[in-house]
């Protein structure tokens, strides 16, 4: 008797530890168990993301990178007398807007590549058209201070000068004139400026007090990543015709109206005065000002492979959980034991679908690569399922099940805003699933009858 009771002891441990309900435990745990090899998954990710980032950054420079275009202003020099004798002559620029301004981009872009890695550049035909009145100018100049007109200048600004790829005309009153680099605008130690290049031409005899003019501009550059202009006049009117499919409209204003095919796009803004939220004329610093203001046009693949699979794991818990539950599933159904080394397996192969993803997707796009990872991974999935009940029907059942869990995950990274709604109405969906499944399991017991272990 006392023999026996350790032995009846032992047994009733054993078959505790092999309950369904300590299975049901073990499988959880092991689910959660597989973040650890998925956060590596995750710094490969990032290590690749940041690669593409040096690379996109690399071309863009070469390129001339993001444009952003100033449109014609004039700028007179003046000085300000001493308040007092011996004290040194200070000075400035003033610089006056057009009263209307209308700006013209058209562009060209193309895809520069760099081993796996794609970066859109563009060349950018810019024309300007401004209209001065120069009546009551100046009106919000320094006191005392004296313009001096016969060094008044128009002048148009360009992010990098080094990606010009033409040189440069200005029209004055039909009076053509060729842009010449000019010095930066303002005091070198003015944090305020215009982080700009600058090009003038003299304003000649049509930049005088109260006087009327038209200016006309023309610029041919090269850029990447985006296209921008500032509103130059006091109602500013831009629109920007290209050939790429994907574009983002962003800066301080979007556009009136917008119109996206897949051979192009065009946008037209106007930005009235007072929207605007710039005085008409002012000293130099009144040109960072028009900043936050500017219109543009980024270039954006929308493929982003590494931001697809970055989002996809994100998904991992999920996913990870949906594939064990179904095995415990088959498991149940199946009457049959599978041993947890047997999940682990499973859960490997999960996180070789994710670096299966990554690399074909920097090849041959998102979307294929999901195809074919996700397919071969299906296909390993539903062989091991037949390998382990040694049965043909489950391992067809398994095809059908992760064939419809890899389309809902792939639907579920498509849907994007609803992606949160819908994973959580699948997840309790699933685990509805198997509470029904599992309804009739004494979870006590050792095994479901007629269970045969597998490992």
């Amino acid at each position: 008797m006392n023999d026996a009771a350790p032995f009846a002891l032992g047994t009733m441990i054993r078959n505790k530890c092999r309950s369904m309900g300590v299975k049901l435990l073990v499988v959880s745990f092991l689910a959660v168990l597989m973040a650890i090899p998925a956060i590596f998954v995750v710094s490969l990710v990032e290590d690749r993301t940041n690669r593409a980032k040096d690379v996109t950054q690399e071309i863009s420079n070469r390129s001339g990178g993001p444009q952003t275009f100033l449109g014609p202003v004039l700028t007179i020099p003046y000085t300000v007398p001493p308040l007092y004798k011996g004290a040194p002559v200070t000075g400035g620029t003033y610089a006056v807007f057009p009263a209307k301004a209308e700006a013209r981009v058209k562009l060209r872009t193309e895809e520069r590549h760099r081993s796996l890695f794609k970066v859109p550049v563009y060349q950018s035909d810019v024309q300007f058209d401004a209209a001065f009145d120069l009546a009551g100018v100046p009106s919000v100049a320094p006191p005392q201070a004296a313009l001096d007109w016969s060094r008044a200048s128009i002048v148009v600004g360009a992010s990098n000068a080094r990606a010009a790829l033409a040189d440069s005309s200005i029209t004055i009153d039909g009076k053509s004139r060729a842009l010449i680099p000019a010095e930066n605008i303002g005091d070198a130690a003015d944090q305020s400026r215009l982080p700009l290049t600058y090009f003038a031409a003299g304003g000649g005899e049509s930049a005088k007090p109260n006087s009327s003019f038209r200016v006309t501009a023309d610029l041919r550059f090269s850029g990447a990543q985006r296209v921008a202009v500032l509103p130059y006049g006091k109602t500013s009117h831009v629109t920007m015709e290209g050939d790429w499919p994907d574009p983002s409209f962003d800066g301080g204003f979007l556009p009136i109206r917008r119109a996206i095919s897949a051979q192009g796009f065009t946008a037209e803004w106007l930005v009235p005065f007072i929207a605007r939220g710039v005085r008409a004329e002012g000293t130099i610093p009144i040109l960072a000002a028009l900043e936050s203001s500017d219109v543009g046009v980024s270039f954006v693949e929308v493929a982003d492979p590494y931001q697809s699979v970055n989002r996809s794991l994100k998904y991992v818990p999920l996913f990870v959980g949906l594939v064990f539950l179904s095995y415990f599933i088959f498991e149940v159904t199946a009457q049959k034991r599978v041993h947890p080394a047997q999940y682990v397996l499973v859960g490997v192969a999960q996180m070789i679908f994710y670096l299966l993803l990554l690399s074909l997707a920097e090849r041959i796009g998102f979307n294929w690569g999901f195809l074919f990872a996700g397919g071969a991974t299906v296909l390993l999935l539903s062989a091991n399922t037949k390998w382990m009940f040694r049965s043909l029907l489950q391992g067809f059942r398994a095809l059908a099940v992760f064939s419809l869990l890899y389309l809902f995950i792939y639907l579920l990274l498509r849907l994007e805003d609803n992606a949160l709604l819908v994973g959580a109405v699948a997840s309790f969906l699933a685990v509805a699933a198997v509470m029904y499944f599992t309804r009739n399991i004494d979870w006590y017991s050792s095994v479901v009858p007629g269970a045969e272990q597998t490992s």
